[in-house]
């Protein structure tokens, strides 16, 4: 598949793409925390139980698959057409489309959007990008405090915490947590307010009500932008955003440019697979629609960003490319053994799991502070591709990312490592099969090092003492294989 570039390559991700530390480090903390395993456990097994029994009534479901895979290859090899082609329709409909390098200047241009309408505050539907480059803080810091609508992202928000789950951003928080949460930070709440969910909803619907009924401008993601129409979409299974893309006069929708898909008929595969994939449901309880201003309904000021941050460098990448036909499903997140015991937080991006260890080292370059550890929190099981709904092959991606981490330390470096003469002795022992057999005539010393137990639990060294420093080395037997095929007269 050829290279497409739409006009910006080289302008790395910012805002929240960045770890703060390296996965192993970041993980070895969230580990300590055995409520976020158990919250995690039971989250993530739930959603995927439901999506194996709703995936399992449709016998084509790999068709599906296969047919949403080829949509969002057509859609990355074509984009910038594409992209073209949904600027003309969105405008010929009375919206306003801009189009943002970054982080930095996403955020300029909604501050001003929403200054220019004289607005104090916005509300906002549960939107991955907006996350991705910062909107909240920045617009806190000019003064134009910003309200989640989501109940998930409402808890984040309220808890003063990051989101940990692309699906559920709270899936870290049990309901205790979220009645202590509610307690502390919502004004006007009922003392009296347990942790049963139906009384926690209510809680939250009585909150944002009133911030429904008096917001001025709504702030809002996309799942999908046709190109062939002009309209945006977004799903969710609360009606918060049904309220957001109705009532306010004015509607900013943030957008990564990989979210165009070419015709309104393309629908018709993802929503069938986002939903099962995502939550487990055969149909999505809230999709809206809405393709510009109409006189006298819905939103008069209409507007886009069109973000890339990073989109055309993975869209650069060969190998990677593919990353970007996510729809946000969180499928690979569910089934994933890393994932399940770490959480979110330790991927240290907005983009968590799986998919956020390729997709937030492609956006912002793999030497981007501790990104390049991304690539090693996976086990290679292959269970994330197998749940993508638009078979990604994350696994694949990965080791590519791996070999990119290792070329882009030996660019810096001068003296070689542990890992290289063990690799380049490696390689002469390989080599040879003379070299191997005196190799193996070494090994039973091995059992030198061992205990009584017969096991070895320190090796010198930092490779060695890494792997030590977690598990035991079985002994190695006193004789080797070749000098036992001798012994029984087989050579």
């Amino acid at each position: 598949m050829s290279t497409t570039f739409v006009g910006m390559p080289g302008i790395p991700g910012r805002g929240n793409l960045h770890a703060e530390l390296p996965f192993p480090k970041a993980a070895k903390a969230e580990l300590t925390n055995p409520q976020l395993r158990a919250n995690l456990r039971h989250a993530t097994h739930t959603i995927r139980d439901k999506r194996v029994r709703v995936v399992g009534e449709l016998p084509d479901w790999e068709d599906l698959r296969q047919a949403g895979a080829d949509t969002k290859n057509a859609a990355m090899a074509n984009l910038p057409a594409l992209l073209e082609e949904f600027e003309r329709n969105f405008r010929a409909r009375g919206g306003t489309v801009h189009w943002a390098r970054d982080a930095d200047e996403a955020n300029r241009i909604v501050t001003d959007l929403v200054r220019a309408t004289g607005s104090p505050e916005v509300v906002k539907v549960k939107s991955m990008a907006t996350q991705e480059i910062g909107l909240n803080e920045h617009l806190e810091e000019q003064g134009i405090p910003a309200f989640e609508t989501d109940l998930a992202e409402l808890i984040v928000q309220l808890g003063h915490d990051k989101p940990s789950h692309i699906l559920v951003p709270a899936i870290h928080r049990n309901r205790s947590e979220v009645r202590d949460i509610f307690l502390r930070e919502m004004p006007d709440v009922d003392p009296a307010l347990t942790d049963n969910p139906p009384e926690l909803a209510m809680a939250a619907r009585a909150h944002l009500r009133r911030k429904f009924l008096s917001a001025r401008v709504a702030v809002s993601g996309a799942n999908f932008a046709l190109a062939d129409t002009g309209t945006l979409g977004v799903v969710e299974s609360e009606g918060n955003g049904r309220m957001c893309v109705t009532l306010p006069k004015t509607l900013i929708t943030v957008m990564g440019i990989e979210k165009v898909l070419p015709t309104a008929q393309d629908l018709e595969v993802f929503m069938q697979l986002l939903p099962r994939s995502s939550t487990g449901e055969r149909m999505n309880p809230y999709t809206s629609l809405w393709t510009g201003a109409t006189a006298d309904d819905g939103p008069q000021d209409v507007h886009i960003v069109l973000l890339d941050n990073g989109r055309t460098n993975a869209l650069a990448d060969k190998y990677g490319r593919t990353a970007l036909n996510c729809i946000r499903c969180s499928a690979c997140m569910n089934v994933c053994p890393v994932y399940e015991r770490t959480g979110g937080h330790a991927y240290g991006s907005t983009y968590p799991g799986p998919i956020g260890a390729i997709l937030s080292p492609l956006m912002t370059g793999i030497e981007a502070e501790d990104n390049g550890s991304l690539p090693y929190a996976s086990s290679l099981c292959g269970a994330c591709y197998d749940a993508c709904p638009v078979k990604i092959d994350i696994p694949e991606i990965l080791v590519h990312l791996r070999g990119e981490d290792v070329k882009a330390q030996h660019a810096h470096r001068r003296i070689p490592t542990e890992m290289d003469l063990l690799m380049k002795g490696a390689e002469v022992v390989l080599s040879s099969g003379r070299m191997l057999a005196l190799a193996e005539k070494g090994l039973p010393l091995g059992r030198l090092l061992a205990g009584r137990d017969k096991k070895i639990k320190k090796l010198p060294g930092k490779l060695a003492g890494g792997w030590t420093a977690s598990r035991d080395i079985p002994a190695p037997p006193a004789q080797s294989f070749r000098d036992w095929w001798k012994k029984e007269g087989r050579a």
